[in-house]
């Protein structure tokens, strides 16, 4: 029979609580996955989203709804949006905004942001037609300029090392349920 020494035990245990909690997670061996659950969950947290543009609107997204596009490896995310400016508009204006977007890894973050995300839909109820095309410009712009490289899922620092040795995300693959992150081992 091998003695354990308190040293061993911790280092054990210590093994076995990272392998349930990478189980967990879905990660196990090189790669992370993450289902659509929880990236729904990861992304809700992070809104609602309000931004200020050009000293001119005050633009709110709310209630996202993340669906994926395997086919394409983008995501896509609907939002309820608000838009606001009482220079213009007598009340703000609400509406839907959607967008779909690739995925890549922030090294800085530890997340996995938005990447080239491009307007799909952005429709408001009761817009004067005159300012029709200057807010589907602010859509485009709103898409390009804010929510590039806008957070989906943001890493623990645990979950960026495995045995002690620090890893990091690399190829990530849109699934019909998920998200796959492949680890890069150094």
């Amino acid at each position: 029979m091998i003695k354990m020494t308190r040293r061993r035990w911790l280092a054990a245990g210590t093994g076995a609580a990272l392998a349930v909690g990478m189980a967990a997670c879905g990660a196990l061996g090189n790669d992370y996955t993450f289902s659509q659950s929880q990236l729904q969950a990861a992304l809700e947290r992070k809104f609602p989203f309000n931004k200020r543009y050009m000293e001119l609107f005050d633009i709110q997204l709310a209630n996202p709804q993340l669906t994926l596009d395997p086919g394409r490896n983008r995501v896509n995310v609907q939002f309820d949006a608000t838009v606001d400016n009482r220079l213009f508009f007598r009340q703000a204006l609400t509406g839907r905004f959607a967008l779909d977007s690739g995925l890549r890894y922030d090294q800085a973050t530890r997340a996995i942001v938005l990447q080239d995300p491009q307007v799909q839909q952005f429709d408001v109820t009761g817009l004067p037609p005159q300012f029709a095309r200057q807010l589907n410009a602010l859509g485009g712009i709103l898409a390009e300029q804010l929510l590039q490289g806008y957070p989906l899922y943001t890493f623990r620092p645990d979950q960026l090392r495995v045995a002690g040795a620090s890893v990091e995300p690399g190829t990530i693959t849109v699934l019909s349920n998920g998200i796959n992150v492949k680890i890069n081992r150094p």
